[in-house]
């Protein structure tokens, strides 16, 4: 899960839409949110008794159950798989034992941990890659940018080397400059080398360019790599190359990767054969688990019923771990007990309104988005019912438990028309638009549920918390972002408190029904703005612009 950031200020208001049928349900909608609902289901959520909801577990089982048991009371039809709650979510993890080297003897075998890190991309124990090594700058494959580092050369069976974050890291003139893109991502430059037909692939770490350190990789990619369990494409193996080692190998062919990496940011880039080859092998451990998304449907009524609007959040966390000044349960309740009780909050919300739009309401408890965005990737590459019909995702992950604020903000609001959606929802409300700055640079974006279903085409948002509290002084805000990061993120501390506040999460929760309800009516579905990186795959998903 991402971590929260100071907001600081978006724009001035926008005027608010002249009142419609839409708005005027949406307002009966967010009218029947209830602060006791919410507190009551994230105290069961968050309780010792689930023993910290991780996937594949009795206490991950239990929240699952307990979530398709309430939309049930609730009066929501199975949106899951066979007429059931249920989408299963197959989990392989792969503890890896790496070797690699560069096939020439003035090089030989490079250090586990030192010089790289590296895991397998199928589900076999022992698998090995050998091909010529090329160096593709930063990886990237963007029509919307006109760039396209893989032009002119055949990847088919290569070790592909590149560079991670996008050339506006170099030149702030292109891509969106220091705001991460996805083109960035580690993510992003495994899945175009599988597009692209490599057999591996070699991303070289600096801090600057990961945004971390490399005892961050170290801690990340040497033991067990889960992931959800999919038939494998070209990649056999993925790793990081330690810069220091990567120059070394450049420079054992000639080639010197401070020139390289300042041309790769220059248009008109092409990739460099570097002369060599790769062997690489790793051996791994496995285990196999499995978890369930659980999804229920609010029934549309008319001709759009088959369309869907999705209102996600993910109920797993750590399960039970080591422990911390005597606890070992990571109860999760902030992280994500509530994201999952607003999902449930807002279902009850549709219910008791009996508000019904012309496109269906699916509420969803994601698996797994901590083991890696599990869950809602196995909705977005098998989903129950149609992806095409899919018209947006409000992702609900850290809802705001520490009182009302006067701003209201959301990751991807500059992403898609939604976010002029939820802009006017949040003004209808009597809050100004904000944005997490930070975030924007960090790509924090990319790193919870919403996103699997943006990879996919579907525009989505997922909310953040505001910095202007009622009552608090100014920096009030940051001083409680910096202290849940500090002293609870992902530890055991994460539970229950007795200062939590349920008004803040109700005014999220009232602009996310709104916003639903408005886009479950509205004739057009959202678009992906212009500039986008989803622009395609949302065009791609519908069948054209």
């Amino acid at each position: 899960m991402r971590q929260l950031a100071y907001l600081c200020l978006l724009a001035a208001p926008v005027a608010l839409a002249a009142q419609t049928p839409a708005t005027s349900a949406a307002a009966r909608v967010a009218s029947a949110l209830d602060p006791r609902v919410l507190r009551a289901h994230l105290e069961f959520l968050a309780d010792d008794a689930l023993e910290g909801r991780a996937p594949g577990t009795r206490g991950g089982a239990t929240a699952a159950k307990y979530i398709a048991t309430q939309f049930e009371r609730i009066g929501l039809e199975p949106a899951g798989e066979s007429g059931t709650w249920y989408q299963r979510v197959p989990i392989i993890s792969l503890t890896p034992e790496p070797t690699l080297a560069a096939e020439r003897p003035s090089v030989g075998p490079l250090t586990w941990k030192k010089d790289f890190v590296m895991w397998s991309m199928r589900n076999d124990s022992l698998v090995d890659a050998r091909g010529d090594a090329v160096f593709v700058g930063y990886g990237i494959v963007a029509p919307e940018y006109g760039w396209n580092d893989y032009a002119g050369v055949d990847a088919k069976g290569k070790i592909v080397i590149t560079l991670v974050n996008d050339p506006g890291l170099q030149d702030s003139t292109i891509f969106r400059g220091k705001i991460l893109t996805y083109y960035g991502r580690w993510t992003y430059k495994i899945e175009e080398a599988q597009r692209q037909g490599a057999a591996g692939i070699l991303m070289v770490h600096t801090t600057e360019s990961a945004t971390y350190p490399w005892t961050t990789v170290l801690s990340g990619w040497v033991g067990p790599q889960v992931r959800l369990e999919t038939p494998p494409g070209s990649l056999r193996v993925a790793g990081w190359l330690q810069q220091g080692a990567a120059a070394r190998l450049f420079q054992q062919s000639g080639r010197d990767l401070a020139a390289l990496t300042a041309a790769a940011a220059r248009p008109g880039f092409r990739a460099v054969p570097l002369g060599f080859q790769l062997g690489a092998a790793v051996r791994s451990t496995i285990r196999r688990s499995e978890t369930n998304n659980v999804l229920g449907r609010w029934p549309g009524r008319g001709p759009l019923a088959r369309e869907t609007v999705l209102i996600g959040g993910h109920y797993d966390h750590f399960g039970i771990g080591a422990p911390v000044d005597g606890d070992s349960i990571y109860n999760g309740a902030e992280d994500n007990a509530s994201g999952t009780s607003g999902v449930l909050a807002a279902a009850e919300a549709f219910a008791r309104s009996g508000v019904h739009t012309a496109r269906s309401i699916v509420f969803i408890g994601f698996a797994a988005e901590e083991s890696g965005l599990l869950g809602s990737q196995a909705l977005a590459s098998s989903p129950p019912f149609a992806l095409r019909g899919m018209a947006a995702i409000l992702n609900l992950d850290v809802l705001n438990l520490h009182g009302r604020t006067r701003d209201f903000s959301a990751l991807g609001l500059d992403q898609s028309t939604l976010g002029q959606t939820m802009t006017l929802a949040a003004q209808a409300e009597g809050l100004k638009v904000t944005t997490n700055q930070e975030a924007l640079l960090q790509g924090s974006y990319y790193r919870s549920d919403h996103f699997s279903l943006a990879k996919a085409g579907v525009p989505g948002t997922s909310l953040e918390t505001g910095s202007d509290f009622v009552g608090r002084p100014a920096g009030w805000g940051r001083e409680q972002s910096d202290k849940y990061v500090a002293e609870r993120y992902h530890q055991p501390s994460d539970e229950v408190a007795p200062w939590f506040n349920y008004d803040g999460a109700i005014q999220q929760l009232r602009v996310t029904v709104r916003t639903a309800v408005v886009v479950a009516d509205a004739a057009q579905l959202p678009a992906w703005n212009a500039g986008s990186e989803f622009r395609q795959a949302g065009e791609s998903r519908r069948g054209g612009p």
